[in-house]
């Protein structure tokens, strides 16, 4: 029988669990759950006898697929996959697949509220400003950067995006502008909203240069990957421009000294973009959903891999 792995550091909702379970039992295979869990040997010896594997944000790692010796796919629930070793799954001839959307509106309010906290000078009693009429740039216009730009607009933010991967017309068909490069996003972005993965060309891509780049009283929004800045650079800007922002999605790895420009810095303890009961749900369901239709039918659609 087909065996299926939930592991779950942080694990999915019960809603989710049981919406995963009859999935998964519906198609007529096992699944069996590793939450919780403290030890990654746990992890190794879980997937020992597995076919199929989910997970949220543990890692996956050359040690993980060693030790899954049937494994045949796995699908991390959302949209990143940084922590799946896609190597190594190719290797051992592994489909590793993403759900791509799922978490897309959860993300997209996140970096909304994101805006209006700083905005609001973090909820103190100081005197804030409003998000109608100001300039927001998009970086990157996938799931989504498209649904923080429809919201913003209701909003009544203008807006600007830059992705080199998508046509522009499917851009300014939103009503949206499009930067011919990142120079002219980063100097015409009161907010700028971060949607970029974490690859190696991405990685400290958001440096110095860019920063120096944004108008005066300019707020970057991360609700990506911190992996996407440069830290170092951040830090030397915050230092230098004391009236720039930054709000992050996960705190920064020099997390201690960029605290020292609070409240014009602030990051979530956790990563919270995905963290609402509905995308918890619906990124669990689907990747229930993409491993069936793989064994029983061999689609590969959402495929990260080569």
């Amino acid at each position: 029988m087909t065996k299926v792995l939930i592991a779950t550091d942080k694990p999915f909702s019960p809603v989710a669990v049981n919406g995963i379970r009859n999935i998964i039992e519906g198609a007529g295979f096992e699944l069996a759950l590793l939450e919780k869990y403290t030890d990654v040997k746990d992890f190794y010896a879980a997937v020992t006898d597995v076919d199929a594997l989910i997970v949220r944000s543990d890692k996956v790692t050359k040690e993980v697929i060693d030790a899954a010796s049937k494994l045949k796919i796995v699908v991390r629930a959302g949209a990143g996959y940084d922590n799946l070793d896609l190597d190594a799954c190719t290797a051992k001839r592994i489909v590793a697949m993403n759900t791509p959307g799922q978490n897309s509106n959860a993300v997209a309010e996140l970096a909304l509220g994101f805006m209006i906290y700083m905005a609001r000078t973090c909820f103190t009693p100081a005197t804030g400003s409003e998000l109608s009429g100001k300039r927001l740039g998009i970086h990157a216009y996938g799931n989504v950067g498209r649904l923080v730009a429809q919201k913003a607009k209701a909003l009544g933010m203008d807006i600007i995006a830059f992705d080199p991967f998508i046509p522009a017309e499917a851009i300014t068909k939103d009503g949206v502008k499009v930067a011919k490069n990142l120079e002219e996003l980063y100097s015409n972005s009161d907010y700028l909203s971060l949607h970029i993965p974490a690859t190696a060309e991405t990685k400290e891509s958001i440096n110095y240069n860019f920063l120096s780049l944004m108008p005066k009283g300019a707020c970057l929004v991360n609700t990506a990957r911190k992996e996407v800045i440069n830290e170092a650079d951040m830090e030397k800007i915050l230092a230098e421009r004391t009236d720039l922002k930054y709000i992050t999605d996960i705190a920064a790895g020099n997390n201690d000294a960029l605290m020292a420009f609070a409240p014009r810095y602030f990051a979530t303890p956790k990563k919270m973009g995905a963290q609402t009961s509905e995308a918890n749900v619906n990124a669990g369901l689907a990747a229930a959903n993409q491993i069936v239709d793989f064994i029983k039918n061999g689609v590969t659609k959402f495929k990260v891999n080569k």
